[in-house]
């Protein structure tokens, strides 16, 4: 068990899709004794609104970086010296420069505590509403291809989302993202965020899928025979009941492969944290 418990990937009604006031989340994550929570709602300024139904503009509302913030700073201020409530944002990507600088000039205005960098889909669509129609080799390999790019954003970012998000919603009776199949792209991928001084983020949502985590053990053993060492735990919680959520779990799976630290962000500073 951690000595400090972290959860560094959560979501409040800031967010269009989350269930919970953000007071709420954090009085559950102070009740469930986390030292470090980390509040990162989502930033989807690569969504093209232009291909949305009316139904999908309604529902996908952006965040309001101006309330969220405000509101976030007040709530941070009265945890102060019971908890470190850590205000980010996740961000998506878009290889569009007019997006880029968007999400730059948020950072640039608000400066959250960290950022997380997330490929949630392409072409302005989460993959979630993709209509999949060509060969898993073709849709994988764009999709690591977007992961690769998005490594090189002009904006900072502290920790690389949910690598494998994409397995979720594809239709291929082996949705694995396998190392045998795409070890080349993914080599890349993890070779470059250990270069970069990143964080690798171990996500605890994996929904309907055989991996317990985000991306996989086999891909998380990869980043460690690399050398990397700098990953980060996230519950992907949009609601109370999931802050946290196979924690446990994650951290066992963890100190199996070898590491023995997690690393928590915050404002350029690398935070470990033992397991």
């Amino acid at each position: 068990m951690e000595q400090f418990l972290t959860d560094m990937h959560t979501h409040s009604k800031y967010s269009h899709d989350g269930q919970a006031e953000l007071s709420k989340m954090l009085e559950t994550a102070h009740g469930k004794g986390f030292a470090f929570y980390g509040v990162s709602e989502h930033f989807d300024y690569d969504y093209d609104r232009l291909q949305m139904t009316e139904s999908e503009r309604a529902e996908l509302t952006n965040v309001d970086p101006e309330v969220y913030f405000h509101g976030a700073r007040h709530l941070q201020e009265d945890y102060e010296g019971c908890m470190n409530v850590l205000i980010g944002a996740e961000f998506g990507f878009s290889r569009k420069q007019e997006v880029a600088n968007k999400y730059l000039s948020t950072f640039e205005k608000y400066r959250p505590d960290f950022i997380i960098n997330s490929v949630h889909g392409g072409e302005g669509r989460d993959f979630c509403r993709y209509t999949f129609t060509e060969d898993k080799g073709t849709v994988y390999r764009m999709y690591l291809q977007l992961i690769r790019d998005s490594l090189d954003a002009p904006y900072p970012y502290d920790i690389v989302g949910h690598i494998g998000y994409i397995a979720r919603y594809v239709p291929y009776a082996d949705n694995r993202l396998s190392l045998e199949e795409f070890g080349a792209e993914i080599d890349d991928i993890l070779k470059t965020i250990i270069q970069k001084d990143k964080i690798l983020e171990v996500n605890s949502s994996n929904k309907h899928l055989a991996n317990r985590t985000l991306p996989s053990a086999e891909i998380l053993r990869r980043y460690f025979e690399l050398g990397g060492r700098k990953i980060s735990y996230g519950s992907d919680a949009h609601g109370p009941d999931r802050i946290g959520d196979k924690r446990e779990e994650v951290v066992a799976l963890l100190k199996e492969i070898g590491f023995e630290y997690l690393t928590v962000p915050c404002r350029g500073e690398h935070i470990k944290v033992k397991i």
